[in-house]
């Protein structure tokens, strides 16, 4: 597939507190297809930890340029 399904974008950031609910997002998004991209991040909001991670569909990383 060239495209990610259901009108998804090639490029995602998932973001939300450290919990087996955000893991869950992250593997359903590799799931379908799309692969991790850079390193996770993390912050403390005052309360919880909340992270954040970028995934793209494989097709775009050919316009990706390289670090």
């Amino acid at each position: 597939m060239s495209t990610p399904p259901d009108g998804l974008p090639v490029y995602r950031l998932l973001t939300g507190p450290d919990d087996a609910s955000f893991c869950h997002r992250v593997s359903e998004a590799l799931s379908l297809g799309y692969r991790l991209y850079g390193s996770p991040a993390a912050t403390f909001n005052g309360e919880r930890v909340i992270v954040a991670q970028a995934l793209i569909w494989p097709s775009a990383e050919a316009g990706v340029p390289s670090s």
